[in-house]
């Protein structure tokens, strides 16, 4: 019976993309600042995925919060509208 040999398993080697925040050194991310909030929006209206956008996950749970305050107090739409 013959044995395979394991090759050393190599380290997880990243794709080299950070998070444009982190990047640009964000330390808070303002409800009020619809023009940087609507990057993070979809057509639909729906905030776009951490996979899509590259945040890291400190930053993907601020923009979440941001998009969700800016929301309640109708500085953004829940749902926008568009027409198929």
């Amino acid at each position: 019976m013959t044995y395979r040999s394991k090759k050393p398993r190599e380290a997880h080697v990243g794709h080299g993309r950070k998070c444009r925040l982190c990047v640009e050194k964000v330390k808070a991310i303002d409800y009020k600042d619809t023009n940087l909030l609507r990057n993070f929006i979809d057509e639909q209206g729906k905030i776009v995925p951490r996979k899509a956008t590259r945040h890291c996950a400190k930053h993907q749970r601020m923009v979440a919060k941001a998009i969700k305050a800016a929301r309640n107090i109708a500085l953004l739409p829940y749902v926008n509208d568009y027409i198929k």
